[in-house]
């Protein structure tokens, strides 16, 4: 059950820049106290209440229901902010943006806005517990609703969500659904004890006899059909939130190394200079890995936006468009994959050996980029792209491509 349901700040009438100011507000707070949260590791209870009252979980619903009216570009911005500060939250502000979206895509009109006016008048966070390599969930007919049971080994934001996505066996078909984290039969195991994104709350959960109702189930478990195309955006959008907190977990990696070379490495004896800051090599890195970025971020940017043109289309969106714009994503996601471990490994080539003290906990930049990366691997990624540019294949529909 979620223990971040508390009373929250009113913020409908925010605006664009208000969401954008307070992102860089709790970023600047994050990073202040990134190293003792990385080394404490718990889950991130107190951080999401702080993006409940900022009004960040609702920034990209309608300003209709009170929501910010933010586009994709512009809600991807803002989980690369969060994750300058520290990277576990951006990714679950990035989760969450794409889990209470999916409600709008994969639900009927009136379930979904009733999902979405809930969601926005009570600041809820949504979670997913949806793996499908581990599909450890069974959905049981029980009178007049189901009863969900098993495990899922990892569900990220175990205990702070509000509500989850959630996948299961039912028969012979696998089918989705979304509830509230607070019935009965939930169980966060809190144990999610991995080197990197430590704050990610990404541990098991268990289900035991937990109820499920008809209203839960999304449009094709209804139906007993194929899921729509626009449901399965949910896939390429939730590559380019990776995206986005890694090149935001490289920005701030290089943002703390490049103000450490400032205050405290001392110059090398042979440089010939009195500042490490006027140090050619140090000047040479900091070019190279800012070009870098910028080229990333660039490239994320245009994805995120090929995206929104293709989601505005709605249900006429085709399987080729959603396939053209899917690998617009891959694309950038081999691109920050690269440059976000490579600049969050070689900071230390500008900081020096005094950095690496535990006090600073630098290394936790490269820990949470390298545990995350792993999730599906680049290169399948980089093989889709391919497959896309040499063949005029698009990305084969699943919950990774």
């Amino acid at each position: 059950m979620s223990q971040s349901n508390v009373v929250f700040a009113s913020n409908r009438n925010t605006t664009r820049g208000d969401l954008f100011a307070r992102a860089e507000e709790i970023a600047a707070d994050l990073s202040g106290r990134a190293a003792e949260l990385d080394r404490e590791g718990r889950p991130p209870l107190g951080e999401i209440v702080k993006l409940k009252n900022a009004g960040l979980l609702n920034a990209l619903h309608e300003p209709q229901i009170g929501g910010g009216g933010l586009d994709w570009v512009d809600g991807l911005r803002l989980v690369r902010i969060l994750a300058r500060g520290e990277s576990s939250v951006g990714q679950l502000l990035g989760y969450h943006y794409v889990n209470s979206q999916y409600i709008y895509w994969a639900f009927d009109e009136v379930r979904a806005q009733e999902f979405g006016s809930k969601t926005v008048a009570n600041s809820l966070y949504w979670g997913a517990a949806v793996n499908p390599r581990d599909p450890g969930l069974v959905l049981t007919r029980r009178g007049n609703g189901y009863v969900l049971n098993g495990r899922k080994s990892f569900s990220t934001a175990a205990h702070v969500s509000d509500y989850i996505i959630a996948n299961a066996a039912l028969d012979d078909r696998i089918i989705g659904f979304a509830v509230p984290t607070d019935r009965a039969g939930y169980k966060a195991n809190g144990d999610w004890d991995n080197f990197g994104q430590r704050l990610s709350d990404s541990g098991s959960v268990e289900f035991h006899d937990f109820p499920v109702y008809e209203e839960d189930l999304d449009r094709a478990a209804l139906t007993g059909g194929e899921a729509s195309v626009l449901a399965t955006f949910n896939t390429p959008l939730i590559q380019l939130v990776f995206v986005n907190f890694y090149l935001g977990t490289a920005e701030g990696a290089l943002r703390e190394a490049v103000d450490y070379v400032r205050t405290t490495t001392r110059p090398w004896i042979t440089s010939g200079v009195e500042h490490a800051s006027d140090d050619p090599y140090i000047l040479e890195r900091v070019g190279e890995f800012t070009a870098a970025l910028k080229a990333s971020t660039a490239l994320a940017d245009s994805a995120a936006a090929r995206i929104q043109e293709a989601l505005a289309r709605g249900h006429r969106v085709t399987a080729r468009e959603r396939g053209e714009v899917a690998a617009e994503a891959y694309a950038a996601k081999v691109h920050a994959t690269h440059v976000s471990l490579d600049i969050t490994s070689r900071i230390f080539e500008l900081t020096g050996a005094r950095s690496t003290a535990e006090k600073y906990r630098f290394d936790r930049f490269w820990r949470n980029v390298r545990t995350h990366t792993l999730h599906d691997p680049v290169y399948y990624k980089a093989k889709e792209v391919g497959e896309f540019v040499l063949n005029d294949r698009i990305p084969e529909v699943s919950l990774y491509s």
